[in-house]
C-alpha cells in the first residue's frame, strides 16, 4: 500500500480544514489536505455561504455571544456537574470533561480568539464588512467577509499552496490509522488509485452528516426524508470523520437529534434559496391550516425553529401566504433568495388551487386570522407588537389582515445547513475520549466538533471553524 508521511494530515477543505492547514504550515511543517470533492468544488459548506460572523466589529464578538451559547448549552443538565466548570479545567472530573454539553472553556476560547483569528485572516487578504444581509430584522450584530465563504476558501487555499501544503482531491477518508500504543498515526483514504495511508497527526475537519441520508434517518427519524442540504457543499459531508472517531473511543458532543435548519424554496436548485418573508404573512400546511406564530420575534431568532416544525409536517412542506401589502415592507425582496417566482393570484381561491390546498379551508383560515387582527401601527423593521387576539396559534407582530390582492405564496421546506452532533473536544481542539482524556494526535474543528444544542447561536459556525481550525493546526505542531 502506498504511504505518504506528513507532520499533519487535515481531512476537509472548508474554513476549518484550511485554517488548520495554513496555521500548521506556517511553522514549516509538512501538511496534507484530503478533500472528497474535485478542485473546482473545494471548500465544503464554506464555499457556498455568505459566512456571517456574530461580531460587533473585526475585534469584538457581539454583546450576546457567550450568553446565547450558555442559554443553549444542553438539556436538563445536572447542576452538580455544571458547578464543576467554575473551577480550573484541570480540576474538572473526567465525567465533566467528557460531558455532552456546550463547554464554557470552549466558548470562552472561541470568544477570546475570534478577533485575533479575523486579524490572521486579514493577513491572508480577507476584508470584512457589515454589509446588508437577508435579515431585515435582527437581534444582534454581524459582519461578513467581502466575497463570502468563497473568498475565505480561495484566499486560504492560495496561502496553503504558497506554503507548500499538498492537496489530495477526490480523496475520501475511510478510517484512522492507530499506532501500537493506541495513538492516532494517520488516515486511511480512498483515492482514484485505491486505498492509501496518509501518516501524521490528524485534524478532522470534514463536516457533519447532512449529506448522509442513513445517518440522518438514524438520528432524526422519519422527518429526515424531507430534509436536504442547504447548499451543494453539504452533499459532500457524509459523516465519516465523526463515525471513525466515535469508533476509536471519542466522546460525542452536540445534539445528534437536531440540525441548523433553514426555510428554503424546495423548487429551487440555488445555493441557500431561503424564504424569510413569512413574518409578513401567514404559514399554512398542505391542508390550509396555520400551525405556528409566524412572528414571535425578529426573523433571525425564529426561523430555525419554524423550519424544524415545517420538516415535521406531512410532506415536509408549508406555504407562506402574503397579500399586496407585502410591498409596504422595505427591501422585502432581500429575504427571498429563490430563483423561482411565487405563486400569484387575484383571489385566495385561485391561489389555493395553484398550491393544491382545499380552497374553502384556506379561505376559512384567512378569514379567522383576519378577524383576530387588531388596529395598530405597522412597523415592518422592528417588532411592533401588532398582534392577533383570540386565535391559536397567535401572531405576535406584524399581524395585518390578508385582504388585498394579488396574493402571493412560496412553498417552504426545511434544509439542513449543518448537523449539530459531532465530537467532544477541549479548548485545544483535541478530541477527547469518554474519560475526558485527549486521544493522542487527533483533533477536530468545524462541523465535526460538536458544540450546538437547542437554538443555534447564529453566525458562529464559520467563525468556530476558523478559530478552532487555526488552534488545531498550531497545537498539532506544538506552536501554542
Amino acid at each position: 500500500m502506498i504511504e505518504h508521511a506528513y507532520d499533519v494530515v487535515v481531512v476537509g477543505c472548508g474554513i476549518a480544514g484550511l485554517s488548520a492547514a495554513v496555521s500548521a504550515a506556517e511553522t514549516g511543517r509538512r501538511v496534507a489536505v484530503l478533500e472528497r470533492s474535485c478542485i473546482e468544488e473545494r471548500g465544503g459548506n464554506t464555499r457556498w455561504t455568505e459566512a456571517f460572523m456574530r461580531m460587533k466589529n473585526e475585534n469584538e464578538v457581539s454583546d450576546d455571544f457567550e450568553e446565547h451559547f450558555m442559554q443553549n448549552a444542553g438539556w436538563n443538565l445536572d447542576p452538580s456537574l455544571i458547578a464543576e466548570t467554575g473551577r480550573p479545567y484541570a480540576d474538572w472530573s473526567p465525567i465533566v470533561k467528557a460531558l455532552s454539553f456546550t463547554d464554557p472553556e470552549v466558548i470562552s476560547t472561541l470568544a477570546r480568539e475570534a478577533g485575533p483569528t479575523l486579524s490572521w485572516l486579514r493577513g491572508a487578504g480577507i476584508k470584512f464588512s457589515d454589509m446588508a444581509t437577508y435579515l431585515i430584522t435582527s437581534s444582534t450584530t454581524r459582519i461578513c467577509p467581502v466575497g463570502g465563504g468563497l473568498a475565505l476558501v480561495e484566499a486560504l487555499a492560495a496561502a496553503a499552496e504558497k506554503l507548500g501544503v499538498d492537496f489530495h482531491y477526490e480523496t475520501s477518508a475511510r478510517g484512522l490509522v492507530r499506532a501500537e500504543d493506541g495513538s492516532v498515526a494517520g488516515i486511511m483514504a480512498q483515492t482514484g488509485d485505491g486505498m492509501r495511508r496518509f501518516l501524521g497527526k490528524v485534524v478532522l475537519a470534514c463536516g457533519g452528516f447532512e449529506g448522509n441520508s442513513e445517518m440522518q434517518a438514524r438520528y432524526y427519524g422519519a422527518q429526515a426524508r424531507y430534509i436536504r442540504p442547504v447548499a451543494r457543499g453539504g452533499y459532500y459531508n457524509r459523516g465519516e470523520g465523526i463515525k471513525m472517531a466515535l469508533e476509536a473511543g471519542a466522546a460525542p458532543c452536540g445534539d445528534y437529534t437536531e440540525y441548523h435548519a433553514e426555510p428554503i424554496d424546495p423548487r429551487s436548485g440555488q445555493s441557500e434559496p431561503i424564504v424569510f418573508v413569512f413574518p409578513y404573512g401567514i404559514l399554512v400546511d398542505r391542508d390550509g391550516q396555520r400551525f405556528v406564530d409566524e412572528a414571535s420575534g425578529t426573523v433571525d431568532t425564529i426561523y430555525e425553529n419554524i423550519a424544524r416544525l415545517i420538516g415535521r409536517l406531512p410532506g415536509g412542506t408549508a406555504y407562506v401566504v402574503c397579500d399586496a401589502r407585502l410591498d409596504d415592507v422595505p427591501n422585502w425582496q432581500r429575504t427571498v433568495r429563490s430563483d423561482k417566482k411565487p405563486f400569484t393570484a387575484d383571489t385566495l381561491e385561485g391561489l389555493a388551487l395553484q398550491l393544491d390546498i382545499p380552497p374553502q379551508k384556506l379561505a376559512a383560515t384567512v378569514a379567522a386570522f383576519n378577524a383576530a387582527t387588531r388596529p395598530g401601527t405597522f412597523k415592518p423593521l422592528e417588532c411592533d407588537g401588532l398582534a392577533t387576539e383570540g386565535i391559536s396559534p397567535p401572531k405576535s407582530n406584524w399581524a395585518l389582515p390578508l385582504s388585498q390582492g394579488p396574493f402571493r405564496a412560496w412553498p417552504i421546506s426545511s434544509a439542513n445547513c449543518f448537523t449539530f452532533g459531532g465530537l467532544r473536544c477541549n479548548a485545544n481542539a483535541q478530541v477527547v475520549d469518554h474519560d475526558g482524556q485527549p486521544i493522542a494526535n487527533l483533533y477536530a474543528a468545524g462541523e465535526t466538533m460538536g458544540i450546538y444544542y437547542g437554538r443555534y447561536t447564529g453566525a458562529t459556525s464559520v467563525l468556530r471553524g476558523a478559530v478552532f481550525g487555526r488552534i488545531a493546526g498550531r497545537h498539532a505542531v506544538g506552536a501554542n
